[in-house]
């Protein structure tokens, strides 16, 4: 994940609405700039989901690392201040919200993010997620209003 280069990235979206999203789209930025033992991903885990913060947690540490692992392209992320997303990361919410709902669809997203079709293993990482976070009260759909 390229974060902090040098020349000037679009950001298209809005970052989406719900505490679920934006607690998705944090962790993720932090993990990506600062790796996936963040300590202010971890505290935004732990505030968010109280005494059952480990599992979306390593869920969240497994998906960045799948992703990573299966890109063959750098995936742009925005700092963790900014009040919209770039196009990788409306890619990554869409194919996050459509994972257990659609997986045909989110196939075809996170292959097209990632830039090949070894994808399989990022979109089961996005379905853990979302499975997580719903179930602890905190789903991830970008049309949600949470």
């Amino acid at each position: 994940m390229a974060y902090g280069e040098s020349y000037p990235v679009e950001l298209p979206r809005p970052i989406p609405g719900g505490y679920g999203n934006r607690l998705f789209l944090f962790v993720m930025r932090r993990m990506a700039t600062a790796g996936v033992n963040d300590a202010h991903a971890a505290n935004a885990m732990l505030g968010a989901f109280g005494k059952s913060y480990r599992r979306p947690l390593v869920l969240m540490r497994a998906m960045m690392l799948e992703l990573a692992r299966a890109a063959s392209r750098k995936i742009l992320v925005a700092p963790c201040c900014c009040a919209r997303m770039t196009a990788d990361e409306a890619a990554i919410m869409q194919a996050v919200g459509d994972a257990l709902r659609d997986p045909h669809t989110a196939f075809d997203n996170v292959s097209g993010l990632l830039g090949n079709d070894d994808a399989l293993g990022a979109l089961t990482c996005l379905q853990a997620v979302a499975q997580a976070h719903s179930d602890l009260g905190r789903p991830l759909d970008l049309y949600a209003a949470n």
